[in-house]
């Protein structure tokens, strides 16, 4: 991950100098109340129970973990990354602020996501498209064996999945976050059709002109929902389920479609520019 760079004024201190990129993103990337309704319901439907144990792989600051533990007092998590300072960042500004009984129940592991963790879970996520770091087939199954053998008998993956005709495109996607002071940027700033790697930026701009040039930067290889379900099922998981997003009819203009919110098993979809979808395996 290169080093982000800051574009700064040689006057007063500029918003870039005073924003804090790991909470920039917590802001504008994650949606944990989404996901975690997501993956509860998904669990319940697949496995007849409440989940109680989780597992946050590619953790970073651990803001799922500390959420998962909010929702149920049962509730624990447990939260795995390489990067100990993003770690530290979590447990400073995510775990410490958190209820003494919600803090207690979050585990931070400075370990790697290939190595077989304990206690068994309930479920394990890779959100994000965190995964995608893996550009052979040997690592990436590697991967989801190790997270099949961390998971109980009745165990749930889950992950995130990118695509469409756009995520193979030199692209800038820009938003404003809202009630925020910053605009965030998505960057494909290249893509090799032969290996299928795809280079990814983040960057952060803000209401006085400065922004944080790069402040992520993901060198990735960009997997096909087909190839990531060949891989689960030879890893050892016994079934997987890819969640769409749903349309509908927009009731003011019949030419357009509008967003449901909701995600439904799907087995055969069009194509879209770009698109989001979660997949689903268990034990």
């Amino acid at each position: 991950m290169s080093k982000p760079t800051t574009k700064v004024s040689k006057s007063a201190k500029t918003q870039a100098e005073q924003a804090d990129r790991h909470k920039l993103y917590q802001l504008s990337v994650q949606n944990p109340e989404h996901e975690l309704e997501l993956i509860q319901e998904k669990y319940q439907q697949l496995r007849g129970r409440k989940a109680l144990s989780f597992r946050e792989d590619f953790c970073g600051t651990a803001k799922f973990s500390v959420e998962w533990c909010k929702l149920n007092s049962s509730n624990t998590a447990q939260g795995i990354d390489l990067c100990k300072d993003t770690l530290k960042w979590g447990k400073t500004y995510n775990i410490s602020k958190a209820k003494k009984q919600v803090a207690k129940r979050v585990e931070l592991i400075h370990g790697n996501v290939l190595d077989i963790h304990k206690p068994k879970v309930d479920i394990t996520c890779a959100f994000n498209f965190s995964y995608n770091i893996f550009k052979t087939r040997d690592l990436l199954l590697q991967y989801f064996r190790a997270v099949h053998a961390g998971l109980k008998k009745d165990g749930m993956f889950i992950m995130d999945v990118f695509g469409g005709t756009e995520a193979i495109s030199p692209t800038k996607e820009k938003r404003q976050v809202e009630e925020q002071n910053f605009k965030f940027i998505w960057e494909q700033e290249k893509y090799n059709p032969i290996t299928n790697e795809i280079l990814c930026h983040i960057h952060f701009k803000f209401n006085d002109g400065s922004g944080i040039k790069r402040a992520f930067t993901y060198d990735w290889r960009l997997w096909t929902i087909a190839e990531l379900r060949e891989l689960l099922l030879e890893a050892g998981f016994s079934n997987t389920h890819v969640y769409w997003e749903e349309y509908v009819d927009d009731e003011d203009d019949e030419e357009y479609m509008v967003s449901t919110g909701r995600y439904i098993e799907m087995d055969e979809v069009e194509n879209q520019e770009s698109w989001v979808s979660y997949l689903a395996a268990e034990v």
